[in-house]
């Protein structure tokens, strides 16, 4: 096994799904606060998975998105 190409293809999915999650998550909390779903004061419970086939692995994290 090549540990640097493996550390950084964690590294590269992990950017990956940081940068493109938040940007989801910004815009669909601006279009809730638009159409009136949510008033800007809220914490939303979310929640992550991570699973990887071939390893039993299966990892859940959760944490509140607070808007305040």
């Amino acid at each position: 096994m090549n540990d640097e190409a493996f550390q950084k293809s964690i590294r590269k999915l992990l950017k990956t799904v940081g940068v493109t999650t938040q940007q989801e998550i910004e815009k669909a909390v601006q279009l809730a606060l638009e159409e009136g779903r949510l008033t800007g004061d809220e914490a939303l419970p979310a929640s992550v998975r991570v699973q990887i086939t071939g390893l039993d692995l299966n990892l859940t994290f959760e944490e509140d998105i607070t808007l305040e």
